[in-house]
C-alpha cells in the first residue's frame, strides 16, 4: 500500500546496485520507532541498520515523500468512507507538549497558558479527524500567532475547505485577518458558560480525537526532534500508520461493549 508510493531508487548514470535492503523493512523500522519511541540507534536487530533507516527517514523527508504518501492514503480513506477525497470544511486546535534537554533552546520556550516548557503542534484536520495541515512552533508562541501558517498551508492546498472551526483561544483578529486574507470562514465554538467542568464541544471533538490518537505513539507523547520540520514529520508517519491500519482493516474499530454475565452450569 505505500511501497507504491515511495520514489525509485537512486541509482548513478550507469546504473548501480540493488538496494541492499527491503523498503518493507525500512518503513517497518520508521513505523516501530514513531510507536515506541525509541532511539535510532536502539532499533532491534530485526530491522536494518539504523544508519541505513535513518538515512531513508531523511531522504524521504528532504524531497516531499512523507507528505505525498500521507495525502494520497487520507484521500484513499475518505473515499472508503463515503466521502469526497477533498474537504470542504476543516478544524483547528493545539497542543503544547515537552521536549527533550537536547532540543535547540531557539525552538522551544514556555507556555504560560498550559504551563508547559517546549513547543507546540498547530493541525487542522477535516471533519472525520485526518490531517490537512501540521506546523510545530516554540510553546510560547500564541494560538492565534501560531495558528496563521497552518490555515494558509490549508487555504493553498485544500481550497475547497471554505470554513473552519476553532476554539475559545483562536477568537480575535485571527477571525478578521482569514475573513480578509484568506477568504475563509472562520468559527468560534465556545463553550456553554452555565456549565462547569469537561464538555464536548461540537465540531471539535474529532481534532481532539487526532491529539489522542498522536499522543498514543510514545514518539509523540515528548518532542525530543532537533528541528520543528522534523517533528511534523513524525506526525505525519504517525497519521500514515494510522490510516494504513484503518484501509486494511476495511471497517472502523468499535468496542465491542459490555458483555452479559451468563452462569456456566458444571
Amino acid at each position: 500500500m505505500v511501497e507504491p508510493l515511495l520514489p525509485p531508487a537512486r541509482v548513478g548514470p550507469k546504473g548501480g546496485r540493488r538496494e541492499k535492503h527491503l523498503r518493507r523493512r525500512i518503513v517497518d523500522a520508521i513505523f516501530y520507532v514513531v510507536r515506541t519511541g525509541c532511539a535510532w540507534r536502539q532499533l532491534p536487530k530485526d530491522f536494518a541498520p539504523w544508519p541505513a533507516v535513518y538515512w531513508y527517514f531523511t531522504w524521504w523527508h528532504d524531497d516531499g515523500t512523507v507528505e505525498r504518501i500521507h495525502d494520497a492514503l487520507r484521500g484513499k480513506v475518505r473515499e472508503a468512507d463515503d466521502r469526497n477525497p477533498e474537504p470542504s470544511a476543516g478544524l483547528i486546535d493545539s497542543q503544547s507538549v515537552r521536549t527533550a534537554e537536547t532540543v535547540p533552546a531557539a525552538t522551544r520556550g514556555f507556555g504560560a497558558g498550559k504551563k508547559v516548557k517546549g513547543r507546540k503542534r498547530f493541525i487542522v484536520t477535516d471533519p472525520l479527524g485526518r490531517l490537512l495541515a501540521v506546523h510545530v512552533v516554540a510553546a510560547s508562541v500564541q494560538d492565534r500567532g501560531g495558528a496563521k501558517q497552518p490555515l494558509l498551508w490549508t487555504r493553498l492546498d485544500h481550497p475547497g475547505v471554505r470554513k473552519v472551526w476553532a476554539g475559545q483561544g483562536f477568537a480575535g483578529r485571527l477571525v478578521e485577518w482569514t475573513s480578509e486574507i484568506l477568504g475563509r470562514d472562520l468559527e468560534i465554538v465556545r463553550k456553554d458558560p452555565g456549565r462547569r467542568g469537561f464538555q464536548v464541544q461540537p465540531r471539535r471533538w474529532a481534532v481532539e480525537r487526532t491529539f489522542s490518537w498522536l499522543t498514543a505513539h510514545r514518539c509523540l507523547a515528548r518532542d525530543c526532534e532537533s528541528s520543528p520540520a522534523r517533528s511534523e514529520t513524525m506526525i505525519r508517519w504517525a497519521m500514515i500508520g494510522i490510516m494504513v491500519r484503518r484501509l486494511t482493516w476495511g471497517r472502523a474499530a468499535t468496542r465491542p461493549g459490555p458483555r452479559p454475565l451468563v452462569r456456566q452450569s458444571s
